[in-house]
């Protein structure tokens, strides 16, 4: 099975887990956040827009918004949920957009499932205006590392969980069971591979953030209490150089 058609078979994984209020990593962190930084903008494009709360989002603070997505099961939940944004069927390395069409593009989530990383940071470059901004969120690298995961030491005395950090350096393409029956594919990149290439297509870094997991997350994930200050998320505002 393709990756496509993974993510048509599992869109209401997505939709019912992480959507409408019920995921508190996106609601305590992930949208305030998103929010911050689109204050100001007029013309937004929310790649990998899934069922389109983040375009939601800007398109209540007044922005005029399209969410793109490449899955047809995301697009046609986004458009039924309305709320404002227009939404379109489309990958990442071929925007459908003339050059300098946005002042803001947006991804949340979203590029550590796309193969063709180098074309869609050109093309977000691309139909970005001269000092228009890119808000680039990540499931942070340091968890997406090859044969990452949790490690229980029951030989060490007291015991310790911690997480192991895997092959950082390494790009690698898995397909992931992030529920039971549930595959999703995920590329793991190390950042400075994401940075050299906002870099090669004129996007300059001005802001990172690498926030630790939110109260509402730890209250329902008490296991990761010990790895608190290890952080999940990773936000890059980058500024397209005139």
């Amino acid at each position: 099975m393709s990756d496509d058609d993974l993510w048509e078979r599992h869109a209401d994984w997505w939709q019912d887990g992480f959507t409408a209020g019920v995921d508190p990593e996106y609601e305590e962190q992930i949208l305030p956040l998103a929010a911050d930084h689109l204050s100001g903008a007029a013309r937004v494009l929310d790649v990998g827009t899934g069922e389109g709360q983040v375009a939601r989002l800007a398109s209540g603070m007044g922005a005029d918004v399209v969410g793109l997505d490449p899955t047809w099961n995301q697009v046609r939940v986004a458009a039924d949920r309305g709320g404002g944004p227009r939404y379109l069927g489309a990958g990442a390395a071929a925007l459908p957009f003339a050059d300098s069409r946005f002042d803001v593009v947006i991804a949340c989530l979203v590029f550590e499932h796309i193969s063709e990383v180098d074309a869609a940071i050109a093309e977000v470059s691309r139909v970005l205006e001269p000092g228009g901004r890119f808000l680039f969120f990540l499931n942070h690298p340091l968890l997406q590392t090859p044969d990452s995961g949790w490690i229980d030491d029951q030989f060490v005395d007291p015991p310790e969980q911690y997480w192991r950090v895997g092959a950082y350096l390494r790009e690698a393409a898995t397909i992931e069971e992030v529920e039971k029956g549930v595959h999703i594919p995920f590329i793991h990149r190390p950042l400075s591979r994401y940075v050299n290439a906002l870099t090669d297509n004129g996007l300059m870094v001005t802001r990172m953030e690498e926030p630790g997991p939110p109260p509402g997350f730890l209250a329902r994930a008490p296991e990761y209490t010990d790895a608190a200050e290890i952080p999940r998320l990773l936000f890059l505002r980058t500024e397209k150089l005139r």
